[in-house]
C-alpha cells in the first residue's frame, strides 16, 4: 500500500476508533440515566410502563429536526430508535406480539417501531396478538389496519370494537414485494407460492412476466418464503425480512404494481398515550337509521375545526344492514377542539368508542 495512502488513513482511523470511545461512553451514561428513570417510576407506583409512546415520539421528532447530515433522516431514526430500544430494555424487557410467522411485514413493522431489543411473539391469528396482549402475555401487540392498496384489514376493525385494548401508536410500512427463489434464475422456476393480497398487489407485474407460472395462495409472505426454500423449481413473493430469514435469491425487486403501496399498522396495549403534538385519535360510532344521520356524526368536527383523515363503515354486528362507523381524527382527545368535538359527538351517537390517541407516525 502507497505510504501516504496509509498515514492518511491510520490518521483517519484513530480519530474515528477516538470518536467510538466517546460514542460508547455516552452511550453508557444515557443507559445509567434511563436505569434512573426507572428506579423514579418504581418510587412513585410507575413500575411496569416503561414504554411511553408521546416521548419517545417527541425524542426521534426533535433528533430528526437536530439531524446536521450526512446521515439521511431515516438513518438516524433508526439508529436512535435502537439506542432507545436497548435502553428501554435495561428498565423492562418488552414482549411484543405480531401477526407471524418470522418475516413478515407485522415483523417488520414491529421491530421498526420498538427497535430490537424486545422479544417479539409471533401469533397465528390478529385475533391471538389481541388474546397475547389481553392476557398479558404480551406487553403490546401489533396488527395491521388498513393497506394503500386493498383497503381496511376487517378483522383488525371488528377486534378494536370488541376488546378493551387501546391503540397507543401506529406504525407506516412501505410494502416492497420481491420475487424470491433458490434458483439463480426466473426461468427455472414452475411454481409461484404467495399470500393472496400480495398476488393481488403484483397482480399487473405477474401477468406481464410470469404469467405461465402455476399460483399457490398460501397463509402468509412469510410462509410463501419458507415453502421456496424447501423447493429448488419454486419462487415466493415475500419482503427483505423473508429473503433473509430463508437465504433466499432476489430474481426481481419491487414488483408491487403501486409504487406508493404500504400497510398501517396499530399497536395496542392496556394503556393510551399522552400528548406529544402530534397525534391522532381513533374512535368508532353508530348512528340511528334516519335521514341525516351520518351527517349529524360529522358535523362536530368541522364545527370545532378538526381534521377527519379517515372514515370507514363497518356492519354492525347486532343487526342486519346496521353498520359503525371507524374515524381518524387529528388531534389527541385532551386538546381542547378535539374534546369539544367529541363531547358533541357523544350527544348526537348511539355510541361512541374512542379507540386510542397516540403520536401520528412518521
Amino acid at each position: 500500500m502507497n505510504s501516504d495512502l496509509q498515514t492518511e488513513l491510520s490518521g483517519l482511523r484513530e480519530e474515528i476508533d477516538g470518536i467510538d470511545r466517546q460514542v460508547l461512553e455516552l452511550l453508557s451514561r444515557r443507559a445509567r440515566c434511563a436505569q434512573e428513570v426507572g428506579k423514579v417510576k418504581s418510587r412513585h407506583g410507575e413500575a411496569g410502563f416503561p414504554y411511553r409512546p408521546e416521548r419517545e415520539a417527541n425524542v426521534l421528532r426533535q433528533i430528526a429536526e437536530l439531524n446536521p447530515g450526512p446521515f439521511p433522516e431515516g438513518a438516524v431514526r433508526q439508529i436512535f430508535r435502537e439506542v432507545m430500544s436497548a435502553c428501554l430494555a435495561l428498565e423492562l424487557p418488552l414482549k411484543v406480539a405480531y401477526l407471524g410467522p418470522a418475516g413478515t411485514f407485522s415483523e417488520s413493522a414491529s421491530r421498526k417501531h420498538f427497535g430490537s431489543a424486545p422479544t417479539f411473539l409471533p401469533q397465528v391469528s390478529i385475533d391471538e396478538v389481541f388474546r397475547a396482549v389481553e392476557a398479558n402475555h404480551a406487553n403490546y401487540g401489533v396488527v395491521p389496519v388498513e393497506n394503500s392498496s386493498e383497503g381496511a384489514v376487517g378483522s383488525t376493525l371488528d377486534l378494536l370494537l370488541a376488546h378493551s385494548l387501546q391503540v397507543c401508536g401506529e406504525v407506516q410500512l412501505r410494502i416492497h414485494h420481491h420475487l424470491l427463489s433458490l434458483a439463480p434464475e426466473i426461468s427455472a422456476a414452475k411454481k409461484l407460492y404467495s399470500h393472496a393480497q400480495s398476488l393481488a398487489q403484483c397482480h399487473e407485474w405477474l401477468n406481464s412476466n410470469l404469467a405461465h407460472l402455476p399460483r399457490v395462495p398460501v397463509s402468509s409472505n412469510a410462509e410463501a418464503a419458507r415453502m421456496a426454500s424447501q423447493d429448488t423449481e419454486s419462487c415466493a413473493i415475500a419482503g427483505e425480512a423473508a429473503a433473509q430469514l430463508y437465504g433466499l435469491h432476489k430474481l426481481a425487486m419491487n414488483i408491487e404494481d403501486n409504487s406508493n403501496n404500504s400497510t398501517r399498522f396499530l399497536i395496542i396495549a392496556h394503556h393510551g398515550a399522552g400528548v406529544s403534538g402530534r397525534d391522532k385519535t381513533s374512535l368508532v360510532c353508530s348512528a340511528p337509521n334516519r335521514p341525516g344521520a351520518v351527517f349529524g356524526l360529522l358535523e362536530p368536527f368541522a364545527h370545532n375545526k378538526v381534521d377527519m383523515s379517515r372514515l370507514q363503515s363497518r356492519p354492525a354486528s347486532g343487526g342486519m344492514w346496521e353498520y359503525v362507523f371507524y374515524i381518524d381524527i387529528i388531534g389527541h382527545q385532551d386538546d381542547k377542539p378535539v374534546a369539544a368535538a367529541l363531547a358533541e359527538l357523544r350527544e348526537r351517537a348511539g355510541f361512541v368508542k374512542i379507540l386510542g390517541s397516540y403520536p401520528a407516525a412518521y
